[in-house]
């Protein structure tokens, strides 16, 4: 795969896409991470196998190349990798799951040695009729190879679609959670892989939070018992980098449309509670032209809306 990008740039990528997935964890007054990349794709990649490839969700990769076919992108398609993240509005540590964003940030603690630093990674949340509850928990038990044993509630609602379910799916290939399993504090609900690694970054789940395999086998080990778990709502968030302001918008959940319904005033408030909660050291002047395009266009990436 082609990189559109200024040799020197080019090598740093090559050298850290081990931990791409990786960021230093900024200043508590800085917010935005990351770079958006570009890259060229080929006939036979679709967007989804660029997804996983870089460690994006299925919403994300679409949301951020509307012009490019899913499934049959033209040869030498240029496609946005949306790699620039503003980190939600919560206690740095543990693990934030902002569910709009269907995105997961974990904090770990840093050893004497090491720089603090923030790892994210694509999940797939709730669907509507099954939403993944807001709140703070915490990671409450840890399994490798976990059996699944299907709630009463899903066996009742594959009967009705014509599948029985069994009482229980042993560790396996055919086993929905995949390989590795944390469970939360709220009963019930669990941070696991998946046998289906294409629906991540998607609302397909009865609440539950799945992760790429490759993605939960590299936190599981560094995730301890006890970890704390903030779960949010921000389809809106703001943030700081070097004294500029930047916002980033993600479509709404289905069941909070009529909540925000005042969309634009919504996307307002979120910026003045931002330029007001940063003192007086932030004189900023907007860009409503900037505001504007990125509420119409919600594509989830970081936009600069000050001048």
């Amino acid at each position: 795969m082609k990189q559109i990008l200024h040799p020197a740039a080019l090598i740093a990528l090559v050298a850290t896409a081990a931990q791409a997935d990786t960021f230093v964890l900024p200043p508590a007054d800085v917010d935005v991470v990351g770079q958006v990349q570009h890259i060229t794709a080929h006939r036979d990649e679709t967007l989804l196998d660029l997804a996983r490839d870089f460690d994006l969700g299925q919403q994300e990769i679409l949301l951020a190349n509307p012009q490019v076919d899913r499934w049959l992108p033209k040869e030498n398609s240029v496609v946005v990798l949306p790699r620039r993240f503003i980190i939600p509005k919560a206690e740095r540590r543990g693990l934030i799951l902002n569910l709009p964003e269907m995105r997961l940030y974990h904090f770990p603690d840093p050893k004497l040695t090491e720089s603090p630093v923030m790892v994210t990674h694509p999940v797939s949340v709730g669907r509507m009729d099954w939403e993944t509850p807001l709140g703070i928990t915490r990671i409450v038990s840890k399994q490798k190879d976990p059996a699944w044993r299907p709630p009463q509630s899903l066996k009742e609602e594959a009967l009705a679609d014509g599948e029985v379910l069994p009482d229980v799916v042993p560790a396996g290939p055919d086993n929905p959670l995949g390989r590795y399993a944390m469970r939360l504090g709220l009963p019930g609900y669990l941070i696991h892989s998946t046998n289906k690694p294409y629906g991540v970054g998607m609302r397909v789940t009865h609440g539950c939070v799945r992760m790429y395999p490759e993605d939960i086998e590299k936190l599981f080990d560094k995730i301890p018992t006890g970890t704390p778990v903030q779960i949010v709502n921000q389809p809106v968030k703001v943030g700081w980098l070097a004294g500029a302001l930047f916002l980033e918008i993600h479509p709404v959940m289905d069941e909070d449309r009529e909540k925000y319904s005042d969309f634009m005033q919504m996307v307002l408030n979120v910026i003045a509670d931002a330029i007001a909660e940063s003192g007086t050291d932030h004189q900023v002047a907007l860009n409503g032209r900037a505001i504007r395009t990125a509420i119409g266009e919600q594509h989830g990436m970081p936009v600069l809306i000050s001048r």
